[in-house]
């Protein structure tokens, strides 16, 4: 298994009188798109200016790439993009004088700076637009631009707070393209949104956060695939007659299989095998006596999945916090 491109060990972070994150844990696969979702104050944006480095925990471990942000953030920094959702454009700069200026402050040498203007202005759409001033652009366009300004020295992690706020759909559904884009050239991306639907779109991971806690973080059913040396994982359900409760350590013991939840009588699984291998799984089912009834592949939007992991915590029954 690769390393995890972000790693969070028993972080935890105080405002005044106020818990914000209580001992998190995760670790973020390379090459993934993670939703961060969660209510408002649920600690999404602490937890990425803790990432970033721009808060300071009252304890715990942030590592990207393997590196301490603590203890080297200058040389995290070089590996990562980090956009904050009040993002910052000087609006008498050109696009191509605020790129400049986000390639030197990130260390470029003076002879690429050049180059990476041009090739992050058209990675961005904005090839026509360099000598714009970045205050007549539409919101979209300095969106785009605050982004480029974040990956211009191609990090390997692009963190995102609120980056479809305010947002049209057209200028949603292009960012959702770019999303893709730097997802598929092999970039991790972590992204905060309230806009469920739009995070669907591109969103391989999701990481719900509820008052300052893990509540959930797993793959995707539908781009569970997408992480680099990911095997393909869908979701399936299977029921029973009676109550399943007693029967997941028996899954777990299965090959291919990851219990994600268990409740009534059913049992929903994260599966990796082919055909042939959840034939298996249901032979085995069988023979072991389990009185199975049906077994369906489980179809979920983004939304759904987080309303489900929130109503199973509210009732007592919190899903499995199992790292994707």
């Amino acid at each position: 298994m690769s390393q995890p491109i972000i790693e969070v060990v028993d972080l935890t972070f105080d405002y005044p009188g106020f818990r914000a994150l209580d001992r998190v844990s995760l670790a973020i696969k390379p090459g993934s798109v993670t939703a961060l979702v969660g209510p408002n104050g649920a600690g999404k944006t602490t937890l990425l200016r803790c990432i970033a480095a721009l808060e300071t925990p009252l304890s715990g471990v942030v590592r990207v790439a393997g590196q301490d942000v603590y203890e080297s953030p200058r040389a995290v920094h070089r590996l990562m993009g980090y956009l904050s959702d009040n993002f910052g454009l000087y609006s008498d700069l050109s696009v191509a004088q605020g790129l400049e200026y986000a390639a030197r402050s990130q260390g470029l040498a003076p002879a690429a700076v050049p180059a990476a203007v041009q090739s992050t202005a058209e990675r961005m759409g904005l090839g026509d637009k360099l000598q714009n001033l970045a205050g007549t652009l539409s919101r979209g366009q300095r969106q785009r631009l605050a982004i480029g300004q974040a990956i211009i020295h191609s990090p390997q992690v692009l963190l995102l707070d609120e980056p479809a706020s305010g947002l049209d759909p057209e200028a949603r559904g292009a960012l959702a393209l770019v999303f893709k884009a730097l997802q598929a050239q092999g970039m991790s991306l972590l992204v905060s949104s309230h806009i469920l639907a739009e995070l669907d779109e591109y969103s391989t991971h999701m990481l719900a956060l509820n008052q300052g806690r893990v509540l959930e973080h797993r793959a995707l059913n539908h781009m569970a695939h997408a992480g680099v040396g990911e095997v393909f994982e869908r979701l399936l359900r299977l029921e029973f007659v009676g109550p399943a409760e007693s029967l997941a350590p028996w899954f777990s013991s299965q090959p291919h299989v990851r219990v994600n939840r268990v409740d009534g009588n059913g049992v929903e699984i994260g599966f990796s095998g082919d055909a042939s291998a959840q034939a298996a799984l249901v032979g085995a089912c069988v023979a072991a006596g389990h009185p199975l009834t049906t077994i369906a592949p489980v179809t979920e939007n983004l939304q759904q999945s987080y309303l489900k992991s929130l109503a199973a915590e509210r009732a007592g029954n919190p899903t499995r916090r199992a790292q994707p």
